[in-house]
């Protein structure tokens, strides 16, 4: 049946460019949105344009029932699932955490955190050896600001992904005996849309002076790396973090 991949926030930025990737490489592949029906099946029009195989299936990562939804859509639209990205992720206005709330605090964590627990709950369900399945790979989309704590900005959204790090080397050693690699990429400032949502759409043009590489870094170098760490090339490679920051 070949691979099939399933890319959370899909739809725009980093997902959208591993999903079209994936899809160049002979992925059949899903992308997952949660509003932007628009992006994603623009993104399933540019794979299949090109040969590919792709659906676009709008969950919110943060809701259980729609994360059940999603994976078996893919079980009925794709086949037996081998890889999963989980990219999908928010952050809020920039703030100090002394001004933050309980609510915002719980957003963040419910997209950022346990959405991906839920996806990867799926995912080994379906992969591991243990239920059945033929193994896999999982890659999870940290920030390096899981390193730097992203203080005076989203010190929430930082230490979210300070918990897909943590998840990502308990994951990659539950399940390294049933066929299944987890990793992580680690990505710097990235020139997406994501700093819109913290109000200040022009974030990267401030902060690339910080960057050893003086530049902040592109969707599709951080899609290369993901791809790679799905690919056998790293076979042996799991509970790995690769980041993708420019030297930061």
């Amino acid at each position: 049946m070949g691979e099939v991949l399933i890319v959370t926030g899909g739809s725009r930025g980093i997902g959208a460019e591993t999903a079209r990737l994936a899809g160049r490489r002979g992925y059949a592949v899903c992308v997952n949105y949660r509003r932007d029906r628009e992006a994603a099946a623009a993104v399933v029009a540019a794979i299949e344009g090109a040969g590919g195989r792709a659906v676009a299936v709008g969950a919110d990562v943060a809701v259980e029932a729609d994360v059940v939804r999603l994976f078996s859509t893919v079980d009925e639209a794709l086949g037996p699932l081998t890889a999963l990205v989980n990219n999908a992720g928010i952050l809020e206005r920039q703030m100090r955490v002394e001004a933050m709330d309980a609510a915002r605090i719980g957003r963040i964590l419910a997209t950022n955190v346990t959405g991906p627990f839920l996806c990867a709950r799926e995912a080994v369900r379906r992969m591991s050896t243990r239920h059945g399945g033929c193994g896999g790979a999982i890659v999870n989309v940290s920030s390096a600001a899981a390193r730097l704590g992203s203080p005076g900005e989203y010190v929430d959204y930082a230490a979210s992904k300070g918990a897909i790090d943590t998840l990502t080397l308990g994951l990659a050693r539950e399940v390294a005996a049933e066929g299944i690699r987890v990793n992580a990429v680690r990505p710097g400032f990235v020139d997406t849309e994501i700093h819109a949502s913290g109000g200040e759409p022009d974030r990267v043009e401030r902060v690339k002076h910080l960057v050893p590489m003086q530049r902040v870094g592109r969707p599709a170098e951080v899609a290369h790396a993901i791809l790679w760490l799905l690919s056998a090339e790293a076979s042996y490679t799991s509970g790995a973090i690769l980041d993708v920051s420019g030297g930061k």
